[in-house]
């Protein structure tokens, strides 16, 4: 990516890397350009699902092969060309152009650089249009209230100018404690979680005003707080260690521990300690971030019924070895095909389901599903293989995974699966890629923090790429080095988890923020005390005054 991104003028060409000087000289053009594709792409997607609406929308084809896949488009003419064939490249060079656009996400490519570039106004161009054909057509037009960017009011604009700024990098190691790099590089991850740092920043929980022992939302507080301030010596999570050591007597002490196994401690820890944390419902930062729904159907091989339950999950643990197997010989793996064989039915024992529809005992398959997607999905790869009454024969599977930087989670969901086995279609993920229901963003993630795991399964070390402002760095403990996202990728032999973040962020339209409505309950409540402290001293002095008489 070129980093030589200038700010762009009004009137002006619009700025994006040194070859400005041949970007096409009517602006406005381009930005119909991008506004149109922008929303050509949700349409598209939208109607995908209804072969009575497919014929109203044309693909994209290359004016050189007709082929439709990943089509671009000049800014400069009407062209359009394919990548993987280069015609669209070809015709740069040919007509001397220099700037054409991926269709499908609004990607810049400039000739000259040989590489895709960046611009603020065409990004923010492309993506207000893509938010705006969301709101029109499918499911978003009923459950998402309609986008407005944010404009300062006055009081805001009071405060923005009367504001001192203060860099806000969280660039910034962590002092190992004692093999305690595990900790290390899951608190690294839940710094760049945007949803903790915007719960943290935001002074929801204050650790100044609380009043628990032992609170892990204190810790948490306290941590973002020294992260981002402007001290960039390494800090050492003392009170955070100690409160973990408090609560898990299992992760105390000086021992390695597993990375995954503190994750969830942690996990677990934030949200006893959360307001509105409650057994149903909770509405504690954890739940609101982490949470989705695990569907399970298991399917009686005898009448055909079909029994689903649904249970909430915090992360998706995925096999890198199949049951009963050694390995994946001649596979290659991936995060796609672990998540495959992840949703695959799998045949239960001939006696294991005992079914209440026909009351027969009998053979059966199950199969897991994604029924609702979590904010922030967090994958472990099972490489810690212990064999049962045999500790000392545990072994780390060392093969090497493959991970996007961005990730469709349609396929996996419970919803999709539905559609396709209504079409009559093969139940693999991958099929029937154009019925997906709904626009494609409400399914896509993006990559912004990596675990990894270094040595062997006694004598490892735990390190993590996070996203910080859109450039990637390595924390190893107290060493920050400047990393780039091609490095994370290459990570495959040592990843162990991986954290995405929605694009786009579900919400219900025209709710009040819970936040805001326990905040008012609270008010309700002690207006009601303080009438009945009122009512109760009024009668204390109809009491003496009748007493006197």
């Amino acid at each position: 990516m070129n980093q030589d991104t200038l700010a762009v003028s009004a009137g002006a060409r619009l700025a994006m890397c040194s070859h400005v000087d041949v970007y096409p000289h009517d602006t406005d053009d381009v930005f119909r350009k991008l506004r149109a594709l922008g929303t050509w792409n949700i349409q598209r997607l939208h109607n995908a699902a209804r072969p009575s609406k497919r014929r109203k929308l044309s693909l994209p084809m290359c004016d050189t092969c007709q082929s439709t896949l990943r089509p671009f488009a000049c800014l400069h003419c009407p062209s359009t060309g394919c990548w993987h064939e280069r015609h669209m490249r070809d015709h740069l060079e040919d007509t001397d152009h220099n700037f054409c656009v991926d269709v499908r996400t609004g990607t810049i490519y400039c000739n000259a650089c040989a590489d895709f570039v960046y611009e603020r106004a065409a990004a923010r161009t492309f993506a207000i249009a893509t938010i705006g054909a969301e709101e029109i057509v499918g499911v978003a037009r009923n459950n998402r209230q309609p986008f407005e960017p944010w404009r300062p009011n006055q009081k805001e604009s009071t405060i923005l100018q009367t504001a001192i700024s203060m860099p806000c990098q969280a660039r910034r190691g962590l002092l190992n404690l004692g093999n305690t790099c595990f900790m290390n590089a899951i608190l690294q991850a839940f710094l760049v979680n945007p949803l903790l740092r915007d719960f943290f920043l935001s002074d929801k929980h204050n650790h100044l005003l609380c009043k628990n022992r032992d609170c892990t939302c204190c810790e948490m507080d306290k941590l973002f707080s020294e992260m981002y301030s402007e001290n960039a010596t390494p800090y050492g999570p003392a009170s955070f260690l100690a409160t973990t050591w408090r609560a898990s007597a299992e992760l105390s002490g000086y021992a390695q521990q597993d990375a995954h196994e503190f994750f969830m401690a942690a996990l677990n820890h934030i949200h006893s300690t959360s307001r509105g944390s409650t057994k149903f419902q909770c509405i504690c930062i954890v739940h609101s971030t982490f949470t989705g729904l695990l569907q399970s159907d298991v399917k009686c091989g005898r009448c055909g019924n079909v029994t689903t339950a649904s249970d909430l999950m915090l992360d998706i643990s995925l096999e890198l070895q199949d049951k009963g197997s050694a390995g994946h010989a001649g596979s290659e793996l991936t995060l796609a095909s672990c998540l495959r064989r992840y949703t695959q039915p799998e045949k239960l024992g001939p006696n294991a389901y005992d079914c209440a529809n026909c009351g027969k005992v009998s053979h059966a398959d199950k199969r897991l599903s994604l029924r609702k997607l979590p904010p922030v999905l967090s994958f472990q790869f099972k490489r810690f293989e212990h064999k049962a009454g045999d500790k000392a024969a545990a072994q780390k599977i060392e093969a090497p995974v493959r991970f996007p930087s961005s990730i469709n989670m349609a396929p996996y969901t419970s919803l999709a699966m539905a559609v396709r086995e209504q079409e009559g279609k093969d139940g693999g993920p991958d099929s029937a890629s154009s019925s997906l229901p709904g626009p494609a963003s409400m399914y896509e993630y993006d990559l912004f923090a990596v675990v990894c795991h270094e040595g062997q399964i006694n004598n490892g070390h735990y390190t993590c790429f996070a996203r910080s402002q859109d450039e990637w760095y390595r924390f190893d403990d107290d060493k920050v080095s400047h990393s780039s996202l091609r490095a994370c990728l290459s990570s495959q032999p040592q990843v162990y988890m991986c954290f995405y973040v929605k694009k786009h962020l579900d919400y219900k339209p025209y709710v009040t923020p819970s936040y805001k409505v326990a905040r008012e309950a609270e008010a309700v409540r002690e207006k009601q005390r303080e009438r009945e402290k009122e009512a109760a001293r009024m009668r204390e002095v109809e009491d003496a005054l009748l007493a006197t008489v």
